[in-house]
């Protein structure tokens, strides 16, 4: 009656949809037509249980462990590999906590070379952990600018100053302790346990989920709740005694060199007895991806005031998105609105300045997460005389020479503009 799509014996078979039980129990039979059809037409459907006791219907998790022997072996080829391939991170000379923590926030959505030019200058600045705490807050902010996600070294300070108060300055090796602090939660803790002190806590971040998802073949998205809390368990399981510290830098090394998201190096890779993505050809399909969010497009105009040969900057509100942070007044487009006519009425809203000689200087685009932000620049003079404002939306403001501004954390876009600015003032002065 129905049309055998494939016949798979028990030792092969997936826990997927659409199949129905042999007879004896030896065979699952997968159809082409699905459940609630067989179901309407008076079959009865009895589904054999998987390993573990789940139940053999489309998207549930399929087999995911390791023998003891594959544990083994996969260890000692990660670790092996890792010795040979390991990139030289300053963090990992010694393994000292404090820097172990900075790299991991600075590692966050970020790539490694900017991670390894970044923590470098920090140390400089600040060797410890007192040297966070005493710092004025708009030094970290520009040492921090570029990174992003500046809440993350607002968060870095917070912690810093809690460390001192309660912990005599040192890194506390506790998870409900790390877990308390601001800015760290169950991943970063578990890096900071694992890598500076050398304790057996799983670490999953993009690269392992990736390793994982290949090895194991997972037809599943890995931000599914049920899908991490499984990763969890095989990465804990396979950690070797006394060796977590290699071995979760070992994995999260490997997803970033060899088993990349594309094009990855599978025609040399240790583990590929072990990847069952591999063999079932699906390598290039894992992991899973989520569906992709379409970014939302803001658009925004900012007036670039010049009175004087400075520059007017003013400072955003502490707890506004790029909080503390400087920056040119402006804000997004209303409807039906032309980007000049935003700059002048958003300079006016935010400082009570009239503006004219509105010229576009740049327009830039500066993606995040969830935005593309499209900025406009416009050079502007004053109107009137006066040059102190009225501040509806920063806390302070300075009037700064062109060679001063870069002393200033700016948001991304506003940096842009900055080099575009410079730019367009040598060449007036050139003609000048």
């Amino acid at each position: 009656m129905f049309r055998v799509h494939a016949v798979v014996n028990d030792s092969t078979h997936r826990c997927r949809g659409r199949t129905v039980q042999a007879a004896d129990h030896k065979h699952l039979v997968s159809l082409e037509k699905g459940f609630p059809a067989l179901k309407a037409e008076g079959i009865r459907v009895r589904l054999p249980a998987c390993k573990g006791g789940a139940v053999a219907e489309k998207g549930m998790m399929k087999n995911i462990h390791y023998t003891s022997s594959e544990k083994r072996s996969v260890r000692k080829l990660l670790l092996s590999w890792f010795a040979d391939n390991q990139r030289d991170l300053p963090w990992r000379d010694e393994y000292e906590p404090y820097q172990v923590w900075i790299s991991e926030i600075m590692g966050q959505q970020t790539q490694m070379d900017r991670v390894v030019r970044y923590f470098n200058r920090w140390m400089e600045l600040f060797p410890d952990i007192t040297a966070v705490a005493a710092a004025p807050e708009q030094q970290l902010l520009k040492a921090w600018e570029g990174l992003g996600y500046y809440s993350r070294v607002k968060n870095i300070q917070r912690t810093a100053t809690l460390l001192l108060e309660n912990h005599g300055g040192q890194i506390p090796a506790d998870l409900n302790q790390l877990l308390a602090l601001p800015g760290i939660g169950p991943y970063t803790a578990a890096a900071i346990l694992s890598i500076a002190f050398n304790q057996p806590y799983p670490v999953l971040d993009a690269n392992v989920e990736r390793v994982f998802a290949r090895l194991l073949d997972l037809d599943q998205p890995l931000k599914q709740v049920q899908v991490r809390k499984k990763l969890q368990a095989v990465a804990a399981d396979l950690l070797p005694a006394g060796k977590a510290r290699l071995f979760n830098q070992a994995l999260m090394e490997f997803g970033a060199l060899a088993c990349r998201p594309k094009s990855p190096g599978c025609s040399y890779c240790p583990l590929a007895a072990h990847c069952r993505a591999l063999q079932h050809g699906t390598v290039d399909n894992r992991p899973v991806p989520l569906p992709r969010e379409k970014k939302i497009e803001i658009v925004m105009a900012c007036g670039i005031i010049i009175h004087k040969n400075k520059v007017y900057i003013q400072q955003r509100l502490p707890d506004d998105v790029w909080g503390s942070l400087w920056e040119f007044p402006g804000g997004r487009l209303k409807h039906g609105e032309t980007p000049i006519q935003a700059a002048g009425r958003e300079v006016f809203e935010e400082t009570e300045f009239s503006v004219s000689w509105l010229r576009p200087l740049a327009t830039v685009a500066h993606h995040y997460t969830k935005y593309r932000v499209t900025l406009h620049g416009f050079t502007c003079r004053l109107q009137n005389s006066g040059n102190t404002p009225i501040l509806h939306a920063a806390v302070q403001y300075r009037w700064i020479p062109l060679s001063g501004l870069s002393d200033f954390p700016f948001p991304a876009g506003h940096r842009q503009l900055l080099v575009h600015l410079d730019s367009e003032m040598r060449r007036e002065n050139s003609e000048n």
